[in-house]
């Protein structure tokens, strides 16, 4: 939850200095080609994130929270209007919970809706996610409901890194295979993601 609030209090602060104007200073690494003075977000991305969360089973009431660990592959595509960037993505996660063999994978579909800012981008996302995993023994998979928030900045023209908060929520994830009805999880995933643009 602490890194929610973080997650949420950064993005906060880089949307509000972008709306007040702020440029910044003109840095470019040695090597890269300086960016032009409007930008432009269009065009396909794939890249790499990494971040924490923690889920929450609940059957007719809470079960038990973990902790775990996320990381994985990103790619898409988006193309700026102007003022508004809409696109779509798609990301890979391995999901690692901490003091615990259970493991498992979170794939997820998502569009994007994004406002050019100049070199920061504050979008929301809403799409599909695909769970699969073990938990306690059990071999679960489900498909369920993923939304967020998130903010990316351009450090140069091709290359760009960005924070996001998302929450995946998924609907009796153990009744295809074990007959318990209503066990349901839900996750909050803060996460870094890096992404070279194409």
């Amino acid at each position: 939850m602490k890194l929610c609030l973080l997650a949420i209090a950064a993005l906060s602060a880089a949307s509000g200095a972008a709306a007040q104007g702020y440029a910044g200073p003109d840095y470019a690494p040695i090597g890269a080609a300086p960016m032009a003075a409007g930008s432009d977000w269009s065009g396909f991305y794939a890249g790499l994130q990494y971040g924490e969360g923690s889920g929450d089973l609940t059957l007719d009431g809470p079960l038990g929270e973990a902790d775990f660990d996320a990381y994985g592959l990103h790619v898409g595509y988006q193309r700026d209007m102007g003022r508004i960037v809409l696109g779509g993505d798609l990301d890979y996660n391995s999901v690692e919970f901490e003091g615990a063999d259970d493991n498992g994978d979170l794939l997820r579909l998502r569009a994007r809706l994004g406002f050019d800012a100049g070199r920061v981008m504050p979008y929301v996302t809403l799409g599909v996610a695909g769970v699969h995993g073990d938990i306690a023994g059990d071999r679960l998979a489900d498909t369920g409901l993923t939304y967020g928030i998130g903010a990316d900045i351009l450090v140069t023209d091709r290359f760009s890194v960005g924070l996001e908060y998302t929450r995946n929520t998924f609907k009796d994830i153990l009744d295809d295979l074990s007959g318990i009805s209503g066990l349901d999880l839900d996750t909050d995933l803060v996460q870094v993601r890096a992404s070279y643009r194409f």
